[in-house]
């Protein structure tokens, strides 16, 4: 069976996927060679041929909606593109039970497989000294966009910024050696809160992912406040190099992490509690090449 893949590639998780896939299974560049055209960035979809999207077996993968911003329009795009599909792929239920409302095609729902030669234990003392980072220091990190594309200080309130800048000041409170390592690309906002509150951070823009796998590897943990998410992929990056992580109960967080791990607002979340061992053996199940099995499974019976 041969697949195409379509990406938007933008450097987004999308293409990463993309590419591992590619590494193990037998792809073409060209759509109309294909005998699965799968729609990795659904946005994507006008870029193919309309004569290949009626043609080919279509699965598109919708990662997650924000229903706050399920416009008219975006609603509109929706049933233009059900129309030529076959399947859909999710990852979380909140996104099922949604897209179950808009469309009668049949939904597959999996993780994304994980790749463990990108994710993984290393020394934390010896990654700290090598971005001078105190060994005193209490690190909490987060490395997912927080602030709108439009006005870059608006924040994007589906990622939970403003509630993690709550917890991040209440904590700041009770330790005197806090600090905050930030990575990716639109942090504004937390930035600003931070200055704000007069809390440091140390800042790294849109790293190399060995550089990403490093600053995991320094800290001492890991915090999701996302509303609404279908990942985030930091559950399973975490996941696999044994960082310690508390998050709120979006996307794929109750399939990974333990009970007790999960918070729902600010006071729940000091009662949080990380469990790096639960997580680490939940996660190998979905590291590749056995992360890919589902998905084997699945689109062979389409093809």
């Amino acid at each position: 069976m041969k697949f195409f893949l379509a990406v938007a590639n933008e450097n987004w998780i999308c293409d990463r996927f993309a590419s591992e896939w590619r590494e193990h299974f037998d792809t073409t560049k060209n759509s109309a060679h294909a005998d699965v055209v799968w729609i990795l960035s659904p946005y994507v979809w006008r870029s193919i041929p309309l004569q290949v999207l009626k043609s080919k077996k279509v699965v598109v993968t919708i990662h997650h909606i924000v229903p706050e911003k399920f416009t008219k329009d975006t609603f509109r795009e929706f049933l233009e593109r059900d129309k030529f599909v076959d399947y859909y792929h999710i990852t979380c239920e909140q996104t099922e039970q949604f897209i179950k409302k808009i469309t009668k095609k049949p939904i597959f729902k999996h993780l994304f497989w994980v790749n463990p030669q990108n994710w993984f234990e290393i020394d934390k003392q010896a990654v700290r000294q090598k971005f001078n980072l105190s060994d005193n220091a209490y690190l909490i990190g987060s490395f997912q966009r927080d602030t709108e594309g439009h006005d870059l200080k608006s924040p994007k309130l589906e990622k939970g910024p403003d509630l993690f800048c709550d917890i991040l000041e209440k904590i700041n409170n009770e330790r005197e050696n806090l600090e905050v390592v930030l990575a990716g690309w639109r942090r504004q906002y937390v930035m600003n809160r931070l200055k704000k509150s007069g809390i440091r951070y140390h800042y790294y823009e849109l790293p190399e992912l060995s550089v990403v796998n490093e600053l995991y590897n320094c800290l001492d943990l890991y915090i999701v406040a996302a509303r609404c998410e279908g990942g985030p992929q930091s559950i399973v990056e975490c996941a696999s190099n044994k960082t310690p992580i508390i998050s709120t109960d979006v996307g794929i967080a109750s399939e990974i992490l333990a009970e007790n791990s999960l918070y729902s607002n600010i006071n729940d979340f000091f009662n949080a509690s990380p469990n790096v061992d639960l997580a680490a053996e939940n996660v190998k199940k979905h590291h590749i090449p056995d992360g890919f099995r589902g998905f084997i499974n699945f689109l062979e019976n389409i093809g």
